[in-house]
């Protein structure tokens, strides 16, 4: 999105899903780069009990966006999903359900002009992206079905 940083957005992203505390720890779990211990963590978060990151890595790995095995007698985290791939499951995640909730194409068809409202409300350029990419979606398909 034009006109915000990448870290923004993505912040953006991620707190419509998760709660702040969720998204500081998620942050923390990708600047380890390597699977980290409740204690590692908990270095991130001085002020906070340690059970507190213990429940919140938890309840990460609950919600499928972290990996957790045995360390000795500890439980190490990685996250499942590099930070951009994360931000696009969750926007494919946002309009499947959309969609979903949209039957038949009459239904369909004001979601999608809101969506361009919305596009072209926010920066007249998305609306340059939002063409190419269904160009290069057509060309692709046309590939496809020719095969």
């Amino acid at each position: 999105m034009r006109g915000m940083s990448s870290e923004q957005t993505e912040s953006e992203v991620l707190t419509q899903t998760f709660g702040p505390l969720e998204v500081q720890v998620l942050e923390a779990i990708w600047r380890e780069r390597r699977p980290a211990t409740v204690k590692d963590i908990h270095a991130s978060f001085p002020r906070l009990a340690y059970t507190t990151v213990m429940t919140t890595l938890d309840r990460l790995h609950t919600k499928g966006v972290l990996r957790r095995f045995k360390v000795g007698r500890a439980y190490a985290y990685e996250a499942r999903f590099a930070r951009a791939e994360m931000e696009v499951r969750l926007a494919a995640r946002s309009v499947e359900e959309l969609l979903g909730a949209a039957r038949g194409r009459t239904a369909i068809e004001p979601l999608l002009s809101c969506f361009v409202d919305a596009v072209s409300e926010r920066d007249r350029l998305l609306l340059d992206d939002l063409e190419r990419l269904l160009k290069e979606k057509r060309t692709q398909l046309v590939r496809e079905g020719s095969r």
